[in-house]
């Protein structure tokens, strides 16, 4: 069953695309037709790639790994900010800071010095600090925070990348590509979906279109990462079971040693002792 249907994205204005004169032909497979001199997309082939980038989703969420989601535009960054946290994923939506990705070790620095900032502020060393430096430690803290806050907690590479306007947010693209991370995309009729592994084409500038596309694929992660939970339960439920099997045979042992300790242990209680048995001693 697909997750989208077809009246769901035609409702939402997803086969809206951009005027003809502004189209990228390499997105000519996904185009339906042209009306009043803009193009008009598939929805059909929307619904099917929609499922094609859920299930990938799934199956990444299913393995414990993180996608993070781009999207820096105005009417997408509330919309990917709610759904992206919904599915405890991190989320860029203020600015792609180059190097995000091809240049890690220094975005963990940067966050590695707002935790530092976070400790000084709960162990009380800014009571020393004066007024001056109080206010440039806050608005550099205001600042990590705008740019990286919801990255803090991001160990490691992201295992794929959701993007937004993959136009807008080429660099970061162009970082995914370069690292073999696959993109993920909602690809309108002005973008290049060459660079993108599974594309989404639909309108990335309406509301709309970008909150149903979205809720579909964090659905997708949700169920994912639901299964991990549950087959996580099965796996802890099967070691208690198997070692408690493997303590079956060792307690009837024990019991069986027990058994077998207790007769000779009352045999020897009933020996007459040594000191019992002596001879008479001659007088």
């Amino acid at each position: 069953m697909s997750r989208t249907t077809f009246d769901q994205l035609l409702q939402a204005g997803c086969h809206f695309g951009h005027l003809k004169r502004k189209w990228n032909p390499a997105m000519a497979p996904y185009i339906f037709m042209e009306r009043n001199g803009i193009h008009i997309l598939d929805l059909h082939k929307t619904v099917a790639k929609i499922d094609d980038a859920a299930e990938a989703l799934k199956g990444i969420a299913k393995q414990g790994k993180k996608i993070l989601f781009v999207a820096t535009k105005k009417q997408a960054k509330d919309i990917v900010a709610e759904k992206a946290a919904g599915v405890n994923m991190p989320f860029i939506n203020e600015r792609w800071a180059g190097g995000t990705l091809t240049n890690f070790s220094t975005i963990r620095k940067a966050v590695k010095k707002m935790t530092n900032i976070d400790k000084m502020m709960n162990d009380g060393t800014f009571s020393n600090l004066s007024k001056r430096e109080l206010l440039q430690i806050s608005r550099q803290r205001a600042k990590l925070e705008k740019n990286l806050g919801s990255i803090a907690d991001l160990n490691r590479l992201p295992s794929a990348l959701f993007v937004v306007d993959v136009m807008k947010e080429h660099i970061a693209v162009k970082e995914a590509n370069r690292l073999g991370i696959p993109v993920f995309g909602i690809v309108d009729t002005n973008s290049d979906p060459r660079n993108v592994d599974y594309v989404i084409p639909a309108n990335d500038d309406a509301k709309d279109s970008i909150e149903v596309i979205l809720s579909a694929c964090c659905d997708a992660i949700a169920e994912g990462l639901e299964e991990r939970k549950a087959e996580k339960a099965d796996e802890k439920a099967a070691a208690e079971q198997a070692e408690e099997a493997g303590d079956k045979p060792r307690r009837a042992a024990r019991r069986a040693r027990k058994a077998d300790e207790a007769p000779k242990a009352e045999e020897a209680a009933e020996a007459p002792k040594a000191e019992d048995t002596e001879a008479p001693k001659a007088e």
